[in-house]
């Protein structure tokens, strides 16, 4: 009986319950609307103010330091690209090296001449031969440069210096406001002249407008060699700082400085062979319109050429370029960092950071990605070693025939030949990807490197053949 005349007073108080744990539960929903409320709302705030302006910069303010103070972000990845760390087929791990009057550095990039002495056959006579290392970070571009052997066996002019440092003030300086005059100028200057107008590798200021941070293109030899290719595909007049989407810049700001080039003339101006196309066979073709020879080789007597690390040229025949991937959404992704969203100036291979470089496009698992991608590196590996076996025994019959007597006249055939063939092979050698930023093009002038080749064998043969009084065998290959 008194379980009994309990039930009204529990009943009476079920609904009051109730009640409670509604307001409760509706007052913890409405906080937390509110306090995402006011989360979005200072995001918001943060993405229209994307940096504080700590301090005012201009065309004069030329130290990286002083830009991170507004972007701090920027600047704290920027300064890793001191870090050293390999990938399979590219990057530099520290090798130790003891510190001189001559070279200070105590850390050094592995050489390449050692991991492949046949590189020295190739370049021999050049100052290639005599140092070539992995490539490292930007934080080394300049040092690494100025500190090399091939300081030493070459007068290098200072047009080196244009891919090395933060030379757009310099251009500044020297033409009085006028860059390309300072442009002009900083190339015919011997290296350590050139050396002294500037101040440290390449900088924000030589890829941003520092009034809107917008991305423009400081090198005249990138405004002048893309206008060339421009015209060559119809388009007249065209100016890169002008006409280019900001899609492209993101690509053009990389291709100011890694791209195949010379030095034209006397006065060593730096020019990108692009008038007939983007190509290794077309530039090849614009250096027979437009007489140029690097050095003679110091074995077989050609006239040959030396390319330089022509990444631009290749990742224009590649799947991405014709996908619009620019070079900063592998090399530079956007990371975000709360309400921001970045590029991570912190420059490196894509295998280093494949989570924010590839998955982003590619869902696949990251050992997968790595895989595909160590797949083509090794096959272009293997098919430039190939390359590599094939010029080498070229180089070293023509040095045969050319000491039982040939003439320089019978010898122009099989040294036209080597010089095309190694330009094709040491295209691909110089470009920074082995093979990945267009697998099919890589393998495409190999194989035409290895049909000069046979070719300069052939005119070998058929020399040998008259200088003995004998005719040739056919050759069903050619």
């Amino acid at each position: 009986m008194a379980a009994t005349s309990n039930e009204p007073a529990q009943s009476a108080r079920s609904p009051l319950m109730t009640m409670t744990m509604i307001v409760v539960v509706t007052a913890i929903i409405v906080v937390g609307i509110i306090a995402l409320l006011v989360s979005i709302f200072e995001h918001k705030q943060e993405a229209r103010n994307p940096f504080f302006r700590v301090v005012e910069l201009n065309e004069s303010v030329i130290d990286p330091a002083v830009w991170g103070k507004n972007f701090p972000l920027q600047y704290d990845a920027y300064v890793r690209t001191v870090d050293q760390k390999r990938t399979r087929y590219g990057g530099s791990e520290a090798v130790p090296h003891t510190p001189s009057a001559a070279d200070p550095r105590s850390v050094v990039a592995q050489s390449r001449l050692e991991e492949d002495p046949r590189l020295k056959l190739m370049w021999a006579g050049y100052a290639f031969a005599a140092d070539f290392r992995e490539e490292r970070g930007h934080a080394f571009m300049l040092d690494d440069q100025m500190f090399t052997e091939r300081q030493q066996v070459a007068k290098q002019p200072g047009t080196c210096v244009n891919c090395h440092a933060s030379t757009y003030p310099a251009y500044r300086e020297l033409g009085e406001g006028d860059v390309t005059k300072g442009f002009e100028k900083l190339n015919k200057m011997p290296y350590a002249d050139a050396r002294r107008h500037v101040h440290g590798p390449v900088g924000c200021i030589d890829c941003h407008d520092p009034a809107s941070m917008a991305l423009r293109v400081t090198r005249p030899a990138f405004v002048e060699g893309i206008r060339a290719y421009k015209a060559s595909q119809g388009v007249a007049n065209y100016d890169v700082n002008r006409d280019a989407t900001r899609q492209e810049m993101r690509t053009f700001v990389c291709g100011q400085c890694h791209v195949e080039y010379y030095f034209k003339g006397d006065d060593k101006r730096l020019t990108y062979p692009w008038s007939k196309g983007l190509r290794a066979d077309q530039i090849l073709e614009y250096y027979k319109e437009n007489p140029h020879t690097d050095w003679k080789h110091a074995i077989s007597g050609a006239p040959v050429l030396k390319a330089q690390h022509p990444e631009f040229e290749m990742w224009n025949q590649g799947i991405h370029a014709r996908a619009g991937v620019a070079c900063a959404d592998c090399h530079m992704p956007y990371v975000r960092v709360g309400a921001h969203k970045i590029s991570d100036h912190h420059v490196r291979s894509p295998l280093l950071n494949i989570s924010n470089a590839c998955q982003t496009c590619h869902r696949v698992p990251e050992d997968e990605l790595r895989a595909r991608a160590e797949r083509i590196q090794e096959r272009t590996f293997e098919m430039r070693g190939v390359a590599l076996d094939a010029l080498t025994a070229l180089i070293e019959e023509i040095e045969r025939v050319k000491t039982h007597g040939a003439t320089d006249e019978q010898l122009a055939s099989p040294r036209d030949m080597q010089r095309s063939a190694q330009f094709l092979i040491d295209f691909v050698e110089a470009e920074n990807s082995m093979g990945f930023h267009a697998d099919q093009e890589t393998a495409r002038l190999l194989v035409k490197a290895m049909d000069f080749i046979r070719q300069g064998e052939r005119a070998l043969r058929e020399l040998l053949a008259l200088r003995s009084g004998s005719a040739p065998r056919a050759n069903s290959g050619g």
